[in-house]
Formats: structure tokens, sequence, C-alpha cells
């Protein structure tokens, strides 16, 4: 039977997952242009890092370990917040949308990796 603390982790690395996901689709939608071209790869990576560096925290060999991988994520979640920001859509309310929702998720996974860090006396 999984504790409870397993259940969390696994929640958080699914939700970042399906978060990477969608920056994918979402990139994928957009207009092809030469500022996109230099914003999208910088998204992509922004997008699905912080997944990957949590699954690599859940894997950490120490606390100071742990940290600098949660303040990895930490940091490329305002990072692709910020690249979505630049990404230039075709205006659609749906693209619109859909960016703007991406970047809510970037702001509250920046929230739950600082209190993740909190809660191990760090920020």
């Amino acid at each position: 039977m999984n504790s409870p603390h397993e259940n969390k982790v696994y929640d958080l690395e699914e939700r970042t997952a399906k978060y990477a996901e969608r920056v994918r689709n979402f990139c994928l939608k957009l207009p092809k242009n030469q500022a996109n071209n230099e914003y999208v790869p910088q998204l992509i990576r922004a997008g699905s890092s912080p997944g990957a560096n949590y699954i690599e925290a859940n894997e950490s060999i120490g606390d100071k370990d742990f940290k600098m991988k949660i303040k990895t994520c930490r940091r490329e979640a305002k990072e692709s917040a910020y690249w979505l920001r630049l990404s230039i859509t075709d205006n659609s309310a749906a693209m619109e949308t859909e960016r703007a929702a991406l970047r809510q998720e970037a702001k509250e996974f920046v929230l739950i990796f600082t209190a993740i860090l909190k809660k191990r006396g760090d920020s």
C-alpha cells in the first residue's frame, strides 16, 4: 500500500508531465515565424524541465541534491511562463485561453516548489 507521501509525489509528477504535454501541443499549434522559431524551442525545454527535474529530485541522493533539483524546477517553471508570454499566437480565443491557463499552471508550480523548499527549511 502506498503512503500518502508517495501518492503526492506521483500526483505532482503526473501534473508536471501533463503540463509538458500541454506545452508541447500548444507549441505545435503556434504560427511559424522568425520569433516563434526562437521562442518555441526555449518554451518546450522550459515547459518539460520541471517534470524531469522533479523526478530527479525524488531520486536524489541527499537533501542538498533534492533542494537543488526543486530550485531548478521552480526556475524552469518561471522561465516557461516567460516564453509563453513572448510566444506569438494566432490571437484566437482558444490559443489565448490555453496560453493563460498554461501561464497560470506555471505560476502554481512556482508556488508549489517554493512551498516544498520552505518545508525543507530553504527558499
